[in-house]
Formats: structure tokens, C-alpha cells, sequence
């Protein structure tokens, strides 16, 4: 199949969850015979080869805007396949909604990543939120299919709007790396820091972490893994609360990202809102004790196999860190469960599988043996 994909910054992945998804998906789909394209943002993505990993990159320009950059990227994307023959374009975001229906009226099926509840994240003023629920209407039907990567996304679907997604989960990576470059660059030792990877939104609570970590009486040091362009005050806040124990790295990608997953004494999840959320689920792969937001989309992923909090609790979530940093027993414990837990459930051949049979199920092109 020719497959176009769309709606994220594009590869190499240097931003968030959907720009990691893809770098995972596209190059095993090319590993499988397909021709696979991959849209990038000329205010993202600065690289110049016309492949990556044999995924044929294509950088198309944007407006470098809060509420705009998405959508008139995605919409630039969706006019440019106009010309191009590809068999079916998977485009993620629900806030794509819209876009969607181009490519059909064209002849190209279509498939869209909806994420999570994207409404509910504070980031959004009401116009924001609105927007993104008339977006979740569409989703029901302007696009061929719709992907959910969680059954509480799903299930939100189903209930609300009586459509049916499929689901295909996040996938997990396959145990941890062995290098240490980055660890090294940054002054840390292996086990001997507590890892938070998301982007420094309200939501993402990473401010409910560092007042948490303040309280927690241990010489381990915090490494806060992300960043957001478009939230420098919030940031700037985060870092005037914060201890000299406390690293922020802003962003980190590839290796070094692997290195710090591989190496932390245990991860936390802190995030409220969205569908499954890839930091969690690679920061299970990677082997590591996983504290958790107590919430349905964390339960749905984690299972018994991680600590959790109680919701946005900074009392309870400092508590469960000095049980941790005080039981190292039991960090070892976490990471053995998990392990088994996310190799049973979460693999990137499993997701390529059902990606790539949806694909086959929408174009109507016969799978060859």
C-alpha cells in the first residue's frame, strides 16, 4: 500500500507522543513492503534527506501558532495528496477532524488517531474546548475509520455519539538500552534519580510533582524530562518552586530519552486527562516501577503493575515517593511485575499488525501471503 501520514510535527521525532508513535509505525510498515509518507512542519522539522529510516519524509510550511498550527498544517497536508496517489491516509488528531473528509471526496480512504478528551485539558479557553468537541462529532463520521488507543476513549465514543472505533493501543519498547551517554552529560548515576516525561502543561501536573518531591527527605534527584513553547511562564514557575535536586532537561529524544527511561529508579506518571499516553507505556517497556495518577486511563494501562496516588494529591504523592526511595525491595519488585505485565499485553509488531490490517480492511486491498 501507498500510505500517507498527517496531523503530527512530523520525523525525526523531536516533540511528543504522536511524532514517537510515528517514527515506531512507519518504518515497520515500510519494513513490510509498504510505501509509507510522513508530513513534517517546516517550523519543526529541520531535516533536509527525502528518507528517513526508509519513510519518505515530506516538509510542508505551517503557521507557528498555539491554536492554528495543527490545523492549517493538516489542512496544507490533506490539499497536497490531492496530487499524489496513495491508497490511504492516516491522519492523528481529532482536532483533523474536518480535514478528513478531503482525501475521501478524492477517492482516498481515510483513518484518524482521535487521542484522548482533548477538551478537558486546561490549555484550552472555551473556543478551544468547543472546537474540539464539535471535532469529536465529526469523527463520527467524516473519516472511514476512527482509531482509539484506549477502551476508555472508545467506550466515550460508543457511548456518547453510538460509534464504534477500533482500538489499537500503544506499543511498548522491547527492554531497557545499555548505553549511559547522556546520564553522564547530566551528573546522573543509574537508580539514583526519579524520571517525569511529559510535555510542562498544566494538566501534565508537573508542578504537583516538583511540590511533591520537595517534601520527600532522600538524595535522589528528579529529572524533569519535556517542555512546551507555547507555556514559558509556567515553566518559569516550575523551576522558582523547584530544589537543587531537581533537573529539567526540557527536551529528549532518541537515545539519550532511552538512556533516562532505562535508568530511573522509578517513573511517574502524573498526567489527568487523554487516551493511553506513550511516556507511560515505553516507561513500562523500559523495565521501570511506574507511580501513577490515580485515574481510568492510567488503571487501563498499569493494571496492578505500578504505585498509584491519589488523584492530583501532592500529600499522597509524596508519601508513595519516600515509600519507594525508602524500599528499594520494592522498586525491584514493580519492575519484575511490569515487565511481564506490558510483554503480555503491548508490543510494536502487535500494533503494526492491527495498524496495518485496518489499513488493508479500508482500501479493500487483498493482504498478500
Amino acid at each position: 500500500m501507498k500510505i500517507a501520514i498527517m496531523g503530527i510535527r512530523g520525523i525525526p521525532a523531536n516533540y511528543g507522543g504522536f511524532e514517537t508513535f510515528t517514527e515506531e509505525l512507519a518504518p515497520r510498515l515500510v519494513n513490510r513492503g509498504h510505501q509509507v509518507t510522513v508530513y513534517g512542519r517546516a517550523n519543526m522539522i529541520n531535516y533536509t534527506q527525502k528518507y528517513h529510516k526508509g519513510v519518505r519524509i515530506k516538509i510542508l510550511p505551517t503557521i507557528g501558532h498555539k491554536y492554528l498550527d495543527t490545523v492549517i498544517h493538516t489542512l496544507i497536508c490533506t490539499l497536497y495528496s490531492f496530487f499524489i496517489k496513495y491508497d490511504v491516509v492516516f491522519i492523528c488528531n481529532s482536532a483533523n477532524a474536518a480535514f478528513t473528509l478531503l482525501p475521501r471526496l478524492w477517492g482516498k480512504p481515510t483513518v484518524l488517531n482521535v487521542d484522548g478528551l482533548e477538551w478537558k485539558r486546561k490549555k484550552w479557553n472555551q473556543a478551544g474546548q468547543a472546537f474540539y468537541r464539535i471535532s469529536e462529532f465529526l469523527a463520527t463520521f467524516l473519516p472511514t475509520a476512527i482509531v482509539s488507543d484506549a477502551h476508555e476513549v472508545q467506550n466515550y465514543y460508543l457511548k456518547k455519539f453510538g460509534k464504534t472505533s477500533t482500538f489499537i493501543p500503544y506499543g511498548a519498547p522491547d527492554g531497557p538500552v545499555g548505553t549511559l551517554e547522556v546520564l553522564e552529560k547530566l551528573g546522573l548515576k543509574p537508580r539514583d534519580y526519579i524520571l517525569y516525561v511529559s510535555r510542562m502543561e498544566p494538566e501534565n501536573n508537573a508542578h504537583l510533582i516538583v511540590q511533591a518531591f520537595t517534601r520527600v527527605n532522600t538524595d535522589k534527584k528528579l529529572v524533569m524530562v519535556g517542555d512546551a513553547p507555547y507555556n514559558q511562564d509556567y515553566i518559569k514557575n516550575l523551576k522558582s518552586i523547584a530544589d537543587n535536586r531537581i533537573i529539567f532537561t526540557g527536551y529528549v529524544f532518541g537515545q539519550g530519552y532511552r538512556e533516562l527511561q532505562s535508568n530511573a529508579y522509578f517513573y511517574v506518571q502524573a498526567t489527568e486527562v487523554g487516551g493511553t499516553h506513550p511516556a507511560l507505556v515505553e516507561g513500562m517497556g523500559f523495565g521501570n516501577c511506574v507511580l501513577a495518577n490515580d485515574v481510568p486511563e492510567h488503571r487501563e494501562v498499569l493494571g496492578n503493575a505500578g504505585v498509584y496516588y491519589f488523584k492530583n494529591n501532592v500529600k499522597d504523592i509524596a508519601r508513595q515517593m519516600q515509600i519507594l526511595c525508602d524500599s528499594p525491595h520494592l522498586v525491584e519488585q514493580y519492575r519484575k511485575t511490569v515487565r511481564e505485565w506490558v510483554h503480555e499485553r503491548f508490543s510494536w509488531q502487535k500494533v503494526t499488525n492491527d495498524y496495518e490490517n485496518l489499513f488493508y480492511r479500508v482500501t479493500h486491498i487483498k493482504k498478500s501471503v
